[in-house]
């Protein structure tokens, strides 16, 4: 056989070969297929979440009770937890929390306990502590703003930093605010970052 006709042939017999066996054969995927799909990933990914706040824990019984929902629609969920939850110190009583879990009804297992952390309003950014001793250091116009309750001020805060809670913002904020918009504000709290 001629060595030409061979090197024509083979890539042709592959590819017939392949559609033969339904190798080659495959529905197309459409956008709005894949997005459907995304979106049936991330709906059941939801409904293996618990947001809200922790209202109990029992290390002896390895269960956490998260309040989920706001007013008349709040319901007491319960999970369990083992050795291998991560982030159990999430898990405190009061603490608004993110609980990720695997199973359903009776037998849900957290897996991974986050706290859940606000929003920052529009127009905001969030600053790392590194970033915070660098602009302190170049002498960079600002407030600091300690939100922790007063007791905890008292105890120690970054100097400089005027005190306003949370509770108080509404109230104490433009009293000891700056006039003056261009000035920073950096406002910070006992929470991660």
């Amino acid at each position: 056989m001629n060595h030409r006709f061979l090197k024509r042939l083979l890539p042709l017999a592959c590819a017939a070969a392949l559609l033969a066996t339904g190798c080659g054969q495959h529905e197309p995927v459409q956008a709005g297929n894949a997005a459907a799909a995304d979106a049936a990933v991330e709906a059941k990914k939801q409904e293996n979440v618990l947001k809200g706040k922790i209202v109990g824990k029992s290390n002896k019984a390895k269960t956490i009770s998260i309040e989920v929902g706001k007013g008349d629609k709040a319901k007491t969920q319960m999970v369990k937890f083992n050795d291998a939850t991560q982030g159990i110190e999430h898990a405190a009583k009061g603490e608004a929390a993110i609980i990720e879990f695997t199973g359903e009804g009776k037998d849900r297992m957290a897996t991974v306990i986050k706290p859940k952390l606000a929003k920052l309003p529009a127009g905001t950014s969030e600053m790392k502590p590194a970033e915070l001793i660098a602009a302190i250091n170049s002498g960079r116009k600002m407030v600091l703003v300690d939100c922790r309750p007063s007791p905890r001020y008292h105890e120690g805060s970054i100097p400089g930093a005027i005190n306003i809670p949370v509770p108080a913002m509404a109230e104490k904020a433009p009293m000891l605010l700056p006039k003056d918009k261009d000035i920073q504000l950096v406002f910070f709290c006992g929470g991660p970052t």
